[in-house]
């Protein structure tokens, strides 16, 4: 079992920052990929970033430039540095690791607002 724990949610107005963190614990297994999830209410999940093994990143477009994410493999942490953030940003975020062998865990998540 590999557990996620997401932090750094909170209330902010546009054009604020915040960084959000995902602690992983449980069984050492190797990870292929690390990720951020996004779902606002009445909406699909929507991939924000990914991060793999070899440091390689993506975002979705909605957040380039603007998002940054990020990992400590000693502090076994993920990060996601928002910058400029919209209205349109708010959302529950979940952080995900697909591990080696295909199982994929999944964070309670972390509620982010961005309020006028």
């Amino acid at each position: 079992q590999v557990q996620l724990v997401e932090s750094g949610g909170d209330l902010v107005q546009p054009g604020g920052s915040l960084r959000l963190s995902c602690v992983r614990s449980g069984r050492n297994i190797n990870t292929l990929a690390m990720a951020w999830y996004r779902q606002a209410p009445g909406n699909q999940r929507e991939l924000v970033a990914t991060i793999t093994n070899i440091g390689t990143t993506n975002y979705a477009d909605s957040v380039k430039g603007r998002f940054t994410i990020s990992r400590d493999n000693a502090k076994n942490t993920l990060y996601l540095q928002m910058n400029s953030l919209k209205p349109e940003d708010t959302a529950v975020y979940c952080c995900s690791a697909l591990l080696v062998g295909g199982a994929r865990y999944w964070g309670q998540g972390t509620q982010v607002t961005v309020y006028s």
